[in-house]
């Protein structure tokens, strides 16, 4: 994987191997979808924006259909989803960037309660303080663990939920537009999504004796 993972690049190996009699149908359509959205947060300046492109070209990659407001099994499916991509990353360009070019990022916000998602079900009075601070210390705990071992699935299992946190926070409208209050974080989750995002896609393309589900939303004929 030397080769710098532009859309361009990544485009263009989708189409090479796509027409394999193989290629599995899920899998293309995934990578296609991702890639639509990969090519605008290219280009796009804004950081917000550029954000929310990467985000949906992740989402476009790794989800399946979970019931409505099932926290929990979302965190399962991403898990499974990091679980099978580093497996995957035999170059270790994941580990690499988690472990030397994000290192410092990815603490902060493994540290930052403005984006663990229990700390603002205690604003809307939904737990108490003392719960999401226990869960705020269980995390914690286990975020020092992970990087004593350097476990880069346990670390993408947990700091991709703080993300979706972030990405919450957005996208129904819990954040003023280029607001100075979160740009550290926006900042650094768009940089990590810019860096990971493309990894995860050439990653997912090349698996193709894989069993990947088809989108929640296939192509329906009319």
């Amino acid at each position: 994987m030397g080769q710098t993972l532009t859309f361009s690049v990544l485009k263009a190996r989708h189409r090479e191997i796509r027409t394999s009699k193989d290629y599995p149908e899920a899998l293309s359509l995934r990578v296609h979808r991702a890639l639509s959205w990969l090519k605008p947060a290219e280009i796009e300046d804004d950081c917000d924006i550029k954000f929310i492109l990467y985000w949906i070209a992740f989402n476009a990659a790794y989800a399946k259909t979970v019931p409505e407001h099932d926290a929990s099994s979302e965190k399962d499916q991403m898990k499974s989803f990091f679980d099978r991509l580093v497996k995957l990353d035999a170059s270790k360009v994941i580990y690499k960037s988690i472990w030397s070019e994000f290192s410092g990022s990815v603490r902060i916000l493994l540290e930052n309660k403005y984006v663990f998602a229990p700390f603002w079900r205690y604003q809307q009075e939904v737990v108490s303080k003392s719960e999401w601070e226990m869960w705020f210390a269980a995390s914690r705990k286990l975020t020092q663990k992970s990087f004593m071992k350097q476990d880069t699935v346990s670390v993408l299992s947990s700091l991709f939920p703080r993300i979706y946190t972030l990405r919450n926070q957005i996208i129904h409208g819990g954040a003023t537009w280029q607001s100075g209050v979160n740009r550290d974080q926006v900042r650094d989750c768009m940089r990590i999504l810019e860096t990971l995002v493309p990894v995860f896609i050439s990653l997912m393309m090349e698996d193709i004796h894989g069993d990947w589900d088809m989108p929640a939303y296939p192509v329906v004929s009319a």
